[in-house]
């Protein structure tokens, strides 16, 4: 047997990170990450792994973000039986995200199942609960940076420091004598995981090794480039934004990522306030998880690139129960609000922004990538209605984006780091990201003079014989999505919500009651219609 990989997701999409390393003396696992999205891509997370669990020797683990992370429980309560080996970063955030995505699993569950008995559907299942993620937290190996770890016999690998969020790696891989095909040489394998932008304040810049025999490059960012901000500058971009948004006599609402992107903000702010470029208004951290990491954080300091404690100010304000985080709706202004998660799908964000966004004096500040069909991609791209818990709510608020938190590099960025390797002897698979950034790094690939043919952009479930004439053409292709669903910005259900809303605006448009029920009329003479098609197709 000789190695093959398989790229069970992050292919065609930025989430869902899992590649199936198979060797002859075991499979091996790249990241177990949770698909998000439209509620067509997170439906992924509650089907069969397209893999029995049990066979799984160990897990490598680039970094904690649940996209790449998340299934990690579900593996566990499965089967997996093996070790998951990470960074000690890595190990400490999982101790509090891993036990909160399975509390948040129940949560929404308990909820979608209340209101499926209400309209005598059956009940659904959590994808795992806060038990099971607690049980998978015991298979944790810490590993060291920069030294070679034994995962199976004939499989070795080395973490290189990806300046991602604390504890971010990219993962070498090498398969000893005997492996790819009875070559001499050891085969060599480099997953990026998620690459750092360089010059953060907390983090090292990307390294790796030189000329792997293949690389696996993440490519969120491969379509655009940033303007190149040091720590003052875009310390100065959060100025005037807070500046703005406190002028407005609102509260300044910022949905956040609990690991790096909370912590960087918090930084940012205790320079400001320090240095009087911004009033010491209070801001209220209103995510447990949040609090909790940051926490990791302070823990890290030592090993991370700033001086001091920048958590810790008179005007910093953890907010853990859920009364506290009640109250935060009876401030009127001068006030800034912190709450997960960072594209608004999940969460006490979501609280929130149903009590605020109708308010046209408040203000929503959006500092991450938004996922196709996340209530933040609606908002970033100026929706004027949305529904939250089953309730339209007019969006006054004013609604900004700023690009100077990312966590990736862009497509320079990625470039430079692919330069820095000196090459692939063999191939280069594009993954994490949407077509149209993964087409952005292969053509800028192919104008530095690359092969076209040593340039994959693998399918969702496409599997490639490492060591095969031809490794680049997928050897067995199984979807569970095809790409068409995966690329779409919308699904069905934001199409329904669409809906709902556009027919409110009608209705409430309509100059009498008479003119509301010829509406109604044609809209229940449609679906007749269409209902009475579908039967007619049926055999």
């Amino acid at each position: 047997m000789s190695l093959s990989l398989t790229f069970h997701g992050a292919a065609g999409t930025v989430t869902g990170s899992c590649f199936r390393l198979s060797t002859p003396n075991g499979d091996v696992l790249i990241d177990c990450g949770m698909f998000q999205g439209t509620k067509t891509i997170r439906e992924l997370n509650y089907r069969p792994f397209p893999f029995d669990p049990s066979s799984i020797a160990a897990v490598l683990l680039t970094h904690a973000h649940i996209d790449h992370s998340g299934l990690l429980p579900k593996l566990t309560r499965l089967g997996f039986r093996g070790r998951i080996f990470a960074t000690g970063g890595t190990v400490d955030l999982l101790e509090y995200m891993l036990p909160d995505s399975g509390y948040i699993q129940e949560g929404e569950v308990e909820r979608l199942n209340r209101r499926n008995r209400q309209r005598g559907r059956p009940p659904v299942q959590a994808i795992y609960t806060q038990d099971d993620a607690i049980r998978s937290l015991r298979r944790l190996r810490r590993v060291e940076y920069d030294r070679w770890t034994d995962i199976l016999p004939g499989l070795r690998a080395r973490f290189w420091q990806a300046g991602h969020i604390l504890g971010s790696a990219s993962i070498e891989i090498e398969a000893l004598d005997g492996f790819g095909g009875g070559a001499a040489e050891p085969t060599r394998i480099l997953f990026s995981g998620d690459l750092g932008p360089g010059g953060k304040s907390f983090h090292a810049d990307a390294e790796g090794p030189e000329r792997p025999d293949w690389m696996v490059l993440e490519t969120t960012y491969g379509d655009r480039d940033r303007t190149d901000l040091d720590e003052a500058g875009r310390q100065a971009v959060l100025r005037a934004e807070v500046s703005t948004a406190l002028a407005a006599g609102g509260v300044l609402l910022i949905p956040v990522f609990a690991v790096e992107r909370t912590q960087e903000l918090l930084y940012d702010l205790d320079c400001l306030f320090d240095g009087g470029q911004l009033p010491a208004v209070d801001v209220f951290l209103d995510s447990p998880l949040a609090d909790a990491v940051t926490g990791v954080f302070r823990r890290h300091l030592d090993d991370l690139e700033t001086d001091g404690d920048p958590f810790t100010r008179a005007n910093f304000h953890h907010v853990r129960s859920v009364p506290e985080s009640q109250r935060l709706n009876t401030l009127s202004g001068g006030a800034i609000i912190m709450a997960a998660s960072g594209m608004c799908d999940a969460g006490r964000i979501r609280h929130h922004l149903k009590n605020r966004l109708w308010r046209p004096q408040d203000t929503v500040l959006l500092v991450g990538y938004q996922a196709p069909g996340t209530l933040g991609r609606l908002l970033q791209e100026g929706t004027p209605r949305v529904r939250i818990h089953g309730e339209e709510i007019a969006v006054k608020a004013k609604v900004r984006s700023i690009d100077v938190y990312s966590g990736h590099a862009d497509r320079s960025t990625l470039l430079d780091w692919v330069e820095a390797r000196h090459g692939v002897g063999h191939g280069l698979f594009l993954v994490h990201g949407e077509e149209a950034a993964r087409a952005s790094i292969r053509q800028a690939l192919l104008d530095k003079g690359w092969p076209a043919e040593r340039i994959a952009q693998p399918a969702l479930d496409d599997r490639v014989d490492l060591a095969a004439p031809r490794p680049l053409v997928p050897a067995d292709r199984h979807p569970r999505l095809g790409p068409a669903d995966l690329a779409a910005g919308l699904d069905w259900h934001n199409h329904y919500a669409e809906a709902l809303l556009a027919l409110r605006r009608t209705l409430d448009a309509a100059p009498d009651d008479a003119a509301r029920e010829r509406i109604l009329a044609g809209v229940m003479g449609a679906l007749d219609t269409n209902e009475k098609a579908g039967k007619g197709t049926q055999p």
